[in-house]
């Protein structure tokens, strides 16, 4: 997706609000995009590749992480999904999100005893995630809704943006498991045969994305688990393929790269834990071939 290098919202407070109708109306656009991939190997490799850089940042970051911030986290997770919801944001928009809040808290502390810089710092991950990600992005006022504790002018938020990207290396966008997730689906389809059903596809896609963003606030310590990863143990877990050298060696047939199926069985027991009662599709090919067909649905993704 292409970026404007202009990352701030250049408006005022006293600024007329943007319609809602005009996230509406994207709506359906979001949808399309969701079951429109195909990955050949080469994108695969490179993935893998940028993504083994990327650990290595975050391996370093992580083990400095403040626990004393996991209630303070929590609530600001919750309020970031509720405007995430309101405004009908992309999946994606909430990992980059939860990512820039843990990645900007694993490298430096934040106040203690006051509630506005956790508040300040939520703002500004979601405003960021979104100029990443979204089309049509809100207002820094009118993104502050869902009874926040505190309401920041719209320069506090872009000085803290500032704040947030300088701490980020400026390494704004990073692999994800949607990066993945649909190349997985596809290669776990290759061994089996079944007709295209696209709309099952979005179902399972959107099942997908909920597993994900729940790893991200289940797991405090998600920035050690590699995207592939996440996104193989939510393709086995959505598909009920069990966690194995078979399974996982489909993931990456033809790519000469390995999956740290330790991290994997991990994550899966995760999903296990927050997703117990889950009702999950019957074990056959013919379901599990519904979700490989998503990688024809969205050729036009990335």
């Amino acid at each position: 997706m292409a970026v404007s290098l202009n990352l701030y919202c250049n408006e005022a407070p006293n600024e007329i609000v943007v319609s809602c109708k005009a996230y509406d109306d994207d709506d359906d656009d979001n949808e399309s995009d969701h079951c429109s991939v195909d990955y050949d190997d080469d994108l695969l490799i490179n993935l893998f590749e940028t993504e083994v850089d990327q650990m290595l940042e975050s391996k370093v970051v992580s083990s400095r992480f403040h626990h004393n911030i996991v209630t303070a986290r929590k609530d600001a997770i919750q309020w970031m999904l509720k405007v995430h919801c309101f405004y009908r944001f992309r999946p994606e928009t909430a990992y980059l999100s939860i990512s820039y809040m843990d990645r900007f808290l694993s490298a430096r502390p934040l106040p203690q005893g006051k509630g506005w810089p956790m508040q300040l710092l939520s703002v500004s991950c979601l405003s960021l995630a979104a100029k990443m990600e979204e089309t049509a992005v809100p207002f820094l006022l009118d993104l502050q809704i869902m009874k926040p504790r505190f309401l920041f002018k719209p320069k506090t938020v872009q000085r803290m943006e500032v704040l947030v990207m300088q701490t980020l290396n400026w390494r704004l966008r990073i692999i994800t498991p949607f990066d993945f997730v649909y190349c997985f689906i596809a290669r776990i389809s290759s061994c089996f045969n079944d007709s295209h059903q696209p709309n099952r596809l979005c179902h399972l896609f959107s099942l997908a994305s909920d597993l994900i963003i729940d790893i991200c606030i289940a797991a405090i310590d998600s920035l050690d688990y590699p995207p592939s990863a996440i996104a193989a143990a939510v393709v086995l877990w959505i598909t009920n393929l069990s966690v194995d050298e078979q399974n996982l060696g489909h993931l990456h047939n033809g790519v000469n790269q390995v999956i740290n199926t330790g991290m994997v069985k991990k994550i899966y027991k995760v999903i296990e834990g927050k997703r117990s009662s889950l009702k999950l599709m019957p074990q056959s090919p013919t379901c599990v071939l519904e979700a490989a067909l998503l990688c024809k649905e969205i050729a036009k993704y990335c």
